[in-house]
Order: structure tokens, then sequence, then C-alpha cells
């Protein structure tokens, strides 16, 4: 039985663990414990049974624009769905919030299209998330990401 949740503090290890092969990839950035302690109330996670298998977050960036971003499916669980139903859970989150924009850098850009998001150039993206995340990557400044945009 898939269900998502939002994570405790005692869910840190799980989130590290279903987004490691991705940050050894350089697809993900690490986020270590403190990090994702201090965003915990941004995660949501997927369990099979007990099992985590997925994960993403929703960071704010200001009143009305959010990124989707630390979004992980265990390669074993690719393909059934369950990258869409946690990015919808994501973006009725958003909704909630009162966000009018949620944006994604992804590797995956066919996978967002079919979920209502549209490519944006990257000059379009905040500054301060440039700053803030974008300067970790091991590929900055060189960056093959796409960034794409949806509207609430």
């Amino acid at each position: 039985m898939i269900k998502i949740v939002k994570p405790t503090l005692d869910n840190i290890i799980d989130i590290q663990r279903v987004l490691k092969p991705y940050v050894e990839e350089g697809i993900i950035l690490n986020r270590d414990e403190d990090e994702i302690a201090m965003n915990i109330r941004s995660y949501q996670l997927v369990f099979d049974d007990k099992q985590p298998i997925a994960v993403g977050a929703l960071h704010i960036y200001s009143p009305f624009l959010g990124e989707i971003r630390s979004l992980a499916v265990n390669e074993k669980y690719q393909g059934q769905g369950i990258g869409k139903k946690l990015v919808n859970s994501l973006l009725e989150e958003a909704k909630s919030l009162k966000l009018k924009e949620v944006l994604v850098l992804t590797y995956k850009k066919e996978f967002f299209e079919k979920l209502g998001f549209n490519e944006i150039q990257k000059e379009e993206i905040p500054e301060k998330k440039i700053w803030a995340d974008c300067i970790k990557c091991k590929f900055f400044p060189n960056c093959n990401e796409i960034a794409l945009i949806t509207y609430l």
C-alpha cells in the first residue's frame, strides 16, 4: 500500500536513503542532516508498507513562488505513477499555501510537461535560488537542467 506522509525528524535517514543514489550521480544536491531538519516541513515521503520509496520537497521562495526539489523515486518503483502522485500532492500543498507559481529544475522535462509545467529560460529563475542552491552543484555554472514552471 502506497502512502504519502509528512515526515518527522525521525525520517531524516529515510529521506537521505531515498536520495542517496541520485546525490551520488550528481542529479540531486546533497542535503545533510541539519539542512533536512531545518526544512523537514517542506518534505513529503512515500512509503510502500513500511519502506520509504520516494521523496520530494516544496521549497518556498516568496509569498508567490515555490519550487519542487529533491524529487526522487526508488528505481525499483519507477514507472508506477508514484512520482506523478507525489508531484500532485506537492502541488496541492502549494495551492493550499496560496502560492501562484511552482518551478522545477530537472533533467526529466517530459515528466513535468505531462503534469502541466512549461519550460522557461533559466534567466527567469530568482537570483536567490541560484545563490542558495545552484552554487553548491558540481555542474555550476554549466548546468544542463531544464527550468520549468506551472501556474496555480
